[in-house]
């Protein structure tokens, strides 16, 4: 692992999911609605034992086998698939489904210490929407996969997102603040720090990787970025009262 500079980090970038969006992932729901939508496009009716296998997240060698078994095209199918997801899952954030967690109000004082970045194993339209209808702003780099078997391949721990972000930002030292071992070991393997971010979900999870950090808050990354240190009386800058991520708008998500 990288070594943190004394004036902080030139980078932080952050998982989406659990980390700065309330909910760990996009509910399954979605997926197996998606399904039913590119299968009734399709007017192809699947038996049930086959369904299922459709319906799994991996592209795996079930998925392939249910797709040629009725004549189906796995990769364009899973595509499909991960694009209908795509816009099912925008369409219940716009409905209000999801919310911010309260401490991303910490952005704005992050973003004056270090350049901001969202990478996340989530879907890329699904990340810009995050971006642009919660107004956050700060992020000078957003990342989610491609849908497809090639994006569902590059999923973290495989660290090609970060180093994606990485290249884009002209960053060397630079820590990612996730929710699960898999984002510890994505950081370690390209060769950044990482934080490991303990929230309801995950308060009690035993890990089996080494993050540079634990913290229980993003608050607590405001003396690796360098700078002064907050004063701990004083309330973060809060985003307009018509923000769809202002206190007031936000809470537990419904799914």
């Amino acid at each position: 692992m990288s070594h943190r500079r004394p004036d902080g980090y030139e980078a932080v970038l952050f998982d989406m999911d659990g980390v700065v969006l309330e909910g760990r992932e996009t509910a399954p729901a979605v997926r197996s609605r998606a399904l039913d939508d590119v299968l009734a496009d399709r007017d192809v009716t699947v038996p049930p034992t086959r369904r299922e296998s459709l319906a799994r997240p991996a592209y795996d060698d079930a998925f392939r086998t249910a797709c040629e078994g009725l004549g189906l095209d796995p990769a364009r199918l899973f595509r499909e698939r991960e694009e209908r997801s795509a816009t099912r899952a925008v369409e219940r954030l716009a409905a209000g489904m999801r919310r911010l967690h309260r401490d991303v109000t910490v952005f704005d004082a992050l973003a004056d210490r270090a350049t901001l970045g969202l990478v996340s194993n989530n879907y890329h339209p699904t990340v810009e929407f995050v971006v642009d209808h919660f107004r956050l702003d700060e992020f000078a780099f957003v990342r989610g996969r491609d849908p497809g078997p090639d994006g569902y391949g590059r999923r973290k721990p495989d660290p090609h997102y970060l180093n994606e972000a990485l290249d884009a930002l002209d960053a060397t030292d630079a820590i990612y603040v996730g929710d699960r071992a898999t984002d510890v070991i994505a950081a370690d393997r390209a060769g950044i720090d990482s934080a490991f971010l303990r929230r309801d979900h995950n308060a009690d999870r035993d890990l089996n990787v080494e993050p540079t950090a634990e913290i229980e808050s993003l608050r607590e990354l405001l003396p690796l970025a360098g700078g002064s240190s907050p004063d701990p009386s004083a309330t973060p800058s809060a985003r307009p009262a018509d923000s769809p991520n202002s206190d007031a708008d936000r809470g537990r998500p419904s799914e």
